[in-house]
């Protein structure tokens, strides 16, 4: 519906200027203003190194043909991330770390593991080589669990972290695999080099990477002990075993390169699109059908629902707001659809028994800051639209029941004087808070 001219409705209100800065801020931690200062410190002396190495120009031209390679799949995992857009600095965090921490631990692990007795070239490069650079690319998801559990919800956020450390990690190693090529071989060595890793190969480390998130994505959404534990193992060594292949592939020619590429890299690209597209979709099932029932318990407006629950939507209803408010009201509607949106997945996550333990807390946060901002906010009117539809099998059974005949927007918002109560917590939120769960006025 982007694009499309709005239904006439009510007149909007006129509404201050723009909410208070801090309603649309979301405040940075130490932990992370000092990840960042180290990432930029050593992204700074990498790119030193590269130019003392090559030389200005051959620096510059190596990273502009590296840089090539990964915009559209960096552009993937933001479009797959849609739903709920991992914070800027968590991304950027990930690609920083897969640019220069995974790269220091892979050079120093790979140059004190190559002087092991009995090594050779090809254990080196298909055994040592992957086992090292897909453990410091791994290290990433296992701090982002370990000190942010809160940033990994399932599969789509391990898959999207996972090929962003990846892409980071490739890049880096792009530009010195280029340079290489460019001071041993001349042009042609370097156009050789980047017909095989920026054109052919791009997405392998992503790849690699990916199975690893996907072992993650499982055990954070999983109530069995088992799994918690089994499906990280697992996923690192599907990530293992097929950054192993690719490497060994190049010891058998072309004919081993080709069979490889062929037969094991592309159906495994397939494989990880296939499941990252089949978790997107299930996420806006679930978004939907959560909304809902925050609706049930009073938390939510029924009106609001379409406006955060379809992408389309949420785009047309910022347009919406900038017209009708300016820029201001625009903000005030990304952070409305992104507070909305949190509140739908904690609310998941506690219906299924994975929310950290402090979700009361967590939960009344989100509540207050919806309702901060609810004045600011602009939606557009819904008449000449059709309905949206809930998806009751897109939450597990035992939840709360559905709503009444007529959809999730008929009656009157909760609050108003003929509408029912809000609704208590369900029981896997524990007690509620003191003063009790807000509902929206």
């Amino acid at each position: 519906m982007t694009g499309q001219p709005f239904p006439a409705g009510a007149p909007v209100p006129v509404r201050p200027a723009g909410p208070p800065p801090e309603l649309l801020r979301r405040r940075s931690s130490v932990l992370t203003r000092v990840t960042m200062a180290v990432l930029g410190v050593g992204a700074l002396l990498i790119a030193v190194l590269v130019v003392v190495f090559g030389g200005p120009v051959a620096a510059v031209v190596t990273t502009l043909l590296a840089a090539v390679s990964f915009p559209l799949l960096i552009w993937v995992c933001f479009w797959l991330d849609r739903y709920e857009p991992e914070p800027g600095r968590y991304r950027l965090a990930a690609l920083g770390w897969g640019a220069v921490v995974a790269v220091v631990i892979s050079f120093v692990g790979e140059q004190l593991l190559f002087q092991l007795p009995g090594t050779d070239s090809f254990v080196d490069t298909a055994v040592i080589a992957p086992l090292v650079e897909e453990a410091g690319k791994g290290l990433f998801l296992l701090a982002v669990v370990l000190l942010r559990r809160q940033q990994v919800h399932g599969v789509l956020d391990g898959l999207v972290y996972a090929a962003l450390v990846g892409i980071g990690f490739a890049f880096v190693e792009d530009v010195l695999y280029y340079l290489s090529a460019l001071v041993q071989s001349g042009g042609i060595g370097l156009t050789v080099t980047f017909i095989l890793r920026g054109v052919i190969s791009p997405f392998a480390h992503p790849l690699f990477t990916a199975a690893t998130g996907l072992g993650v994505g499982l055990a954070v959404s999983t109530r069995r002990p088992v799994l918690r534990w089994l499906a990280p193992a697992l996923g690192f060594v599907v990530a293992v075993v097929l950054h192993g292949v690719w490497n060994g592939s190049t010891y058998y020619g072309s004919d081993g390169f080709s069979t490889a590429y062929g037969a094991i890299m592309l159906p495994a690209l397939v494989v990880v699109l296939a499941v990252a597209l089949w978790a997107r979709v299930r996420e806006g099932r679930m978004l939907t059908a959560a909304l809902v029932q925050t609706t049930s318990l009073g938390w939510t407006r029924p009106e609001e629902i379409r406006w955060v629950a379809r992408l389309a939507d949420r785009v047309s209803s910022r347009g919406y707001a900038r017209q009708h408010g300016g820029p201001p009201a625009a903000a005030a509607m990304r952070a409305f659809q992104q507070t909305l949106t949190e509140i739908a997945f904690l609310h998941l996550r506690a219906l299924a028994g994975t929310a950290p333990p402090d979700v009361n807390q967590r939960m009344l946060g989100l509540l207050q800051h919806a309702q901060a901002l609810r004045p600011w906010v602009i939606l557009p009117p819904t008449a000449g639209r059709p309905p949206l539809r809930w998806p009751p099998t897109a939450l597990p059974p035992g939840t709360l029941p559905p709503p009444a005949p007529g959809g999730p927007t008929a009656g009157p918002p909760p609050g108003s004087p003929a509408a029912p109560p809000p609704a208590a917590p369900p029981s896997a939120y524990g007690p509620p808070p003191p003063g009790g769960w807000p509902g929206v006025r």
